[in-house]
């Protein structure tokens, strides 16, 4: 059924990346309740630890296995993508989830603006990375969030790694729409490669209380919390529901799952648009071979 939630994933394997918390947290308890062998792709092994107890309270069946990443470092990705293929011979969902959002100004140790790489680039290899595992594990999808601000979002492919100005938005923004990109691009190089049993699809949580927020000042916090929360946002739990549909339930490749509520703040998941810009087929295409160059890697 369309907009269906499917509870059952028993034999499924599947990667959540940045599992330890806000909406991967939520991600990872409800595919364990499902019974999915759930990979908690995380940067801090302790907090990651700590998650997995929290969430084996509540579902003690569950299935967890936690594997380190830093999605902020090519070689983490390439040591956590040679760790997992010496563990697992396929894999149903990758659910590319971690992120950062609006910090000052950082860049990677491998020198990218930090939003752009961690949120972006980091996923961008990570796929490449795990594509030969995915394509051949029949009804795979590769999911990645996005965000709502994507509509706000430019490719400034004259200074991607904001070198030349920063604005901590813009950047978020940016990374957000280069996600939504990925995703079409993707799916178009899927079909093209024949590789018809695996699509491409991206969701975003609308307006999410979770620790992303974590780079707002004590006041822009509080007052967004006690004053506009109520009206306008929704719980980590609620959030994750859009993710939890799109690598569930019924989907074709392309599709963007997201709250159906006002402007796409909160309410109950299912087909949202995305900017016109997010389906432009030449900045897509111009995107992914910057992106192959900077990581380092080349595929379909």
């Amino acid at each position: 059924m369309k907009n269906t939630i499917h509870s059952d994933q028993k034999g499924r394997t599947i990667i959540v990346t940045g599992a330890n918390t806000g909406l991967g947290y939520e991600t990872a308890l409800e595919l364990a309740k499902m019974v999915a062998k759930v990979i908690m792709a995380c940067r801090n092994i302790a907090k990651a630890e700590a998650a997995r107890d929290r969430i084996i309270k509540t579902a003690p069946a569950a299935d967890l296995v936690i594997m380190e990443i830093d999605l902020s470092s090519l070689n983490s990705i390439r040591k956590f993508a040679e760790n997992f293929k010496s563990k697992f011979n396929k894999l149903d969902v990758l659910i590319n989830n971690a992120g950062v959002m609006t910090p000052p100004y950082s860049k990677t140790e491998d020198g990218f603006e930090l939003q752009f790489g961690a949120n972006y680039l980091g996923h961008f290899l990570l796929t490449g990375l795990l594509l030969d595992l995915i394509v051949k594990t029949e009804h795979s999808r590769i999911l990645t969030l996005s965000s709502a601000v994507h509509k706000n979002g430019t490719i400034n492919f004259d200074d991607l790694q904001s070198e030349k100005e920063y604005d901590r938005m813009k950047a978020y923004a940016q990374s957000k729409l280069a996600c939504l990109l990925f995703t079409y691009e993707l799916q178009r190089r899927l079909e093209k490669a024949g590789h018809n049993n695996t699509i491409s699809v991206a969701c975003h949580p609308g307006i999410a209380m979770t620790d992303l927020s974590r780079n707002m000042s004590k006041f822009q916090y509080y007052l967004i919390k006690y004053t506009l929360a109520p009206f306008m946002a929704q719980s980590a739990k609620k959030g994750a529901l859009p993710t939890l549909l799109a690598a569930t339930g019924e989907a074709q490749g392309g599709d963007y799952f997201g709250p159906t509520g006002f402007n796409e703040f909160k309410g109950k998941p299912g087909i949202v648009s995305s900017s016109e810009l997010s389906k432009d087929e030449k900045v897509a295409n111009k995107l992914w071979t910057v992106s192959e160059k900077l990581v380092g890697l080349e595929y379909l």
